[in-house]
């Protein structure tokens, strides 16, 4: 991922759906948009139903108004950023889409992580400011004697002046953006050195079988505790990179998206003959049952039917 240099160079983008309908135009949905470099979050209330040109729009007024173009945008497969008018718009704009590969967290997680925090931040600070029945007061009064500060109390009392052309305001900003450079360098850098240290990438190439795991796979029939971890053999077709592999799929994964992480694939080795000579990957033979000493029932003894189960045993 590109480190970014200044706000607004590198943004996420997620959606929220299955809100619960609010304001006037009784919006259920809402973009968030993320700058990587202070991530700072931006959510814009919409419907579930909008389309690529709707949320082109919805970005274009509500958002590069105030920041500008995007150098980058990374963002997740949904089908309103892989259509074929999103991508044409962001070429006409000069922004390079960046698409996490599925199940893939690591790429898209800024998004992921804000959605969660904002989430929780409105639940608690709705609940916390909202005026209870029973007691008549809210629980922020009654627990710390204050209400939070509401955007609209900011209006009641004079702003203080932080005009941007002051030279102290420039000068305050200067420091807090060089910081911020030197944070996140730092922060790329540890993450970095964690992800070395702790993961190994395989080398894998084109034509080689692999295995694909089914974590995320919940088509595959029988029960989930004797699934097989891994399913294949397949094929690799193309390379992404030296994180991502394109496979040939078939079978009950003929229909899932062929571009795995390779967190998520493994070699597929076969058997040493020689170690294994009976392990052919044909199954046994069960031989057949022979009736010719079938016991017969004399006579029961005793029986008694288990405790909460509709069994009896003799």
């Amino acid at each position: 991922m590109q480190e970014p240099s200044t706000p607004w160079e590198v943004a996420h983008m997620d959606w929220v759906t299955s809100l619960p309908p609010g304001g006037d135009k009784s919006y259920n949905a809402c973009l968030v948009i993320v700058d990587i470099y202070s991530k700072t979050p931006i959510s814009l209330p919409c419907h579930e139903d909008v389309t690529a040109m709707d949320t082109e729009l919805l970005i274009w007024n509500r958002v590069i108004s105030n920041t500008g173009l995007f150098k980058n945008i990374i963002s997740d497969r949904d089908p309103k950023f892989t259509s074929v008018l999103w991508k044409n718009l962001q070429t006409l704009l000069g922004t390079k889409l960046s698409f996490s590969t599925a199940y893939h967290p690591q790429a898209d997680g800024l998004s992921e992580r804000m959605i969660q925090t904002l989430e929780d931040m409105i639940r608690r600070f709705s609940y916390e400011t909202s005026i209870h029945a029973s007691t008549g007061k809210t629980p922020a009064i009654l627990e710390k004697g204050w209400n939070p500060k509401l955007p609209a109390d900011t209006l009641k009392k004079d702003l203080v002046d932080i005009h941007p052309t002051s030279s102290s305001f420039k000068l305050l900003l200067d420091k807090l953006r060089h910081h911020a450079n030197q944070s996140i360098n730092d922060a790329f850098e540890y993450a970095k050195q964690r992800w070395v240290k702790s993961h190994k990438t395989p080398e894998f190439k084109v034509g080689d079988l692999i295995l694909v795991s089914t974590l995320n796979f919940n088509n595959i029939k029988g029960p989930k505790i004797v699934k097989d971890s891994f399913s294949g053999q397949f094929i690799i077709k193309a390379l992404h990179g030296t994180n991502a592999v394109q496979v040939q799929l078939s079978g009950e994964l003929e229909n899932k998206h062929p571009a795995f992480p390779a967190s998520l694939v493994k070699n597929c080795t076969s058997s040493d003959k020689e170690s294994f000579p009976l392990r052919n990957g044909t199954p046994l033979e069960v031989p057949p049952l022979d009736q010719s000493e079938e016991k017969k029932v004399l006579k029961v003894l005793k029986e008694r039917r288990l405790r909460g189960k509709n069994e009896i045993e003799y």
